[in-house]
Formats: structure tokens, C-alpha cells, sequence
């Protein structure tokens, strides 16, 4: 019973995705996977659509439209200057430099990618991720480590910023 009501409640969510309405719940999601090979964290965030557009043009006070490839460079700036506000990673005690890589469409909603620079497999791993925060004081950021594949995962939600793990 509980596995059939957990496929309906993501049925519906991929649903209400797909609509083209404005969407009642705010949600994201962050991955830092470790890459032994390069011995990066590599990230990647997802977001709706709308609400990415949104909490850029009240940040910087100038409208994007992802749909509109005159709007790519600018974008490009844009999500560099906010992916260092609102996304911080720190392994062991030491801050890592992240160095935005890119963003792509992906129907309703945007993949961010990013990378860390190199680190050896950590122990200890802290993120402050606070996407969208600025725009929603109801988002929800899911978030997910995996270094040597072992995957911790946690929820955040508006004003909670912080995830604390161990390996």
C-alpha cells in the first residue's frame, strides 16, 4: 500500500510539473557527488523554470527568459554571480572554490552544473545551499551528498540552510 501511494504522490508531481500553471509548492534540488577519478565534488542543482527567472530578476533587477537564446550570456553571469552567494561547500574544515560550469534547459525546468575544485575523499562534508530563498520563503531544497558511493540525503527548507554530514 505504501509503495502504491508513493508512486501516485510522484505521478502527481510529475504532472504538476509538466503543467504549464504556475506550481503551488517550490522545491529544488542539489547534488555533490565526489568523483574519485578527478577528485571533485561535481554539482548539479534543478529547478523550475519560473521560479529560477524570477529570483534572478529580483536579485539583479533585470528580466531572462530561458527560452530566449539572446538571454544565454547573460544568464551565464547571472547564475555565476548566485550560484557564489547561495551555494557554499566545505569538506573537512576547508572551503572549496566552486566554479560555475553551466546551466541547460530540460522542459519546465533548469540544470545548473558546477564543479569543486580538487580535494582528497573527504570525512567530513558542510553545504549552505539557499537557492531561491530570496524569492520564496517556502522553498524547499533537497539535497544530496554521495562521496565513495555512499548517499546521505536531507531536506531544507526555508530558512535552513546547513547540512552537516560525515563518510
Amino acid at each position: 500500500m505504501y509503495k502504491k501511494l508513493l508512486v501516485l504522490f510522484a505521478m502527481v508531481l510529475f504532472l504538476c510539473s509538466q503543467a504549464k500553471e504556475i506550481h503551488p509548492y517550490h522545491v529544488g534540488s542539489v547534488e555533490f557527488n565526489y568523483n574519485s577519478k578527478s577528485k571533485t565534488f561535481e554539482i548539479t542543482g534543478k529547478f523550475f523554470l519560473d521560479d529560477l527567472e524570477n529570483a534572478l530578476k529580483q536579485k539583479y533587477g533585470s528580466p531572462v527568459h530561458f527560452n530566449d537564446g539572446k538571454y544565454t550570456a547573460e544568464i551565464n553571469s547571472l547564475l555565476k554571480k548566485y550560484c557564489e552567494e547561495y551555494l557554499k561547500l566545505k569538506t573537512d574544515n576547508k572551503f572549496l572554490k566552486i566554479n560555475y560550469i553551466g546551466f541547460e534547459e530540460d522542459n519546465e525546468s533548469v540544470n545548473i552544473f558546477l564543479e569543486s575544485e580538487t580535494v582528497n575523499p573527504p570525512k567530513k562534508v558542510e553545504t549552505a545551499v539557499s537557492f531561491l530563498y530570496n524569492f520564496f520563503d517556502d522553498q524547499m531544497n533537497i539535497i544530496h551528498i554521495i562521496v565513495n558511493g555512499k548517499r546521505q540525503s536531507e531536506r531544507l527548507n526555508y530558512p535552513n540552510r546547513y547540512l552537516y554530514k560525515t563518510f
